[in-house]
């Protein structure tokens, strides 16, 4: 089974489809977000912060080419196109812009969760750099399997606390801007929202740190972001 705090969100115009496909990830544990039109659908990925994006290429109110151009402006996430258009030049245009994947209608339940396991497998080895953990102080981050422990204890984060404190891992020791993780952990739309990120900064350090006002760790950059030092 897979890992429940694993997100996807399928766009898709078609009720049943969309039932369809909720029903086989759900079964699996996955968690789902669905969208009816491409406009929801960015929403929800800019909102989110999916694991994982399946999008059907005839939407009512965009082409899904255009959902995957916006996304890739600004995400890395793994896309995986369903769609009825069977023509090669199709899928090629949905691949060059950015998809990672394409499964074309009608399809079984097998395929698309083999589809999408490989997708977040290529995700998580990409993001980890084949680092499965990483330690600071009395803290341990499995990156694969993400979790985290302190003195050998369970924490538990938040999806969104855990999204952050991945963020820093993976840029660990560099400053990252407030804009930066706003974007990269919420959305490009709430780039300027730095309040949530003061919130959600000091409920991992009280998680994470011995003295959360006197922080080892999870470093502030006076006036410009954060930063995680590992020694």
């Amino acid at each position: 089974m897979a890992d429940p705090t694993t997100l996807i969100v399928v766009i898709e115009d078609e009720p049943q489809i969309r039932r369809f496909v909720r029903v086989a990830l759900e079964a699996e544990q996955y968690t789902v977000i669905e969208a009816a039109t491409g406009t929801q659908g960015l929403m929800d990925v800019g909102t989110r912060r999916p694991d994982l994006l399946i999008v059907d290429l005839g939407l009512p109110d965009m082409d899904g080419i255009d959902v995957i151009q916006d996304i890739r402006s600004w995400s890395n996430l793994p896309i995986l196109i369903l769609s009825a258009r069977t023509n090669e030049a199709h899928k090629v245009k949905a691949l060059d812009v950015g998809a990672d994947d394409y499964l074309t209608k009608p399809f079984g339940i097998p395929e698309l969760l083999a589809r999408v396991r490989a997708l977040l497998r290529r995700s998580v080895r990409a993001h980890t750099d084949d680092v499965p953990s990483v330690r600071f102080g009395d803290v341990e981050v499995n990156l694969v399997l993400r979790t985290v422990t302190r003195n050998g204890e369970v924490v538990h984060l938040t999806s969104i606390e855990y999204r952050l404190l991945a963020q820093l891992i993976t840029n660990a020791e560099r400053v990252l801007t407030h804009g930066a993780l706003l974007r990269d952990v919420w959305g490009p739309h709430h780039a300027d929202k730095i309040h949530y990120l003061r919130v959600y900064m000091s409920n991992l350090r009280h998680k994470l740190e011995h003295d959360p006002n006197a922080p080892r760790y999870i470093l502030t950059a006076s006036g410009v972001g954060y930063r995680l030092v590992l020694s």
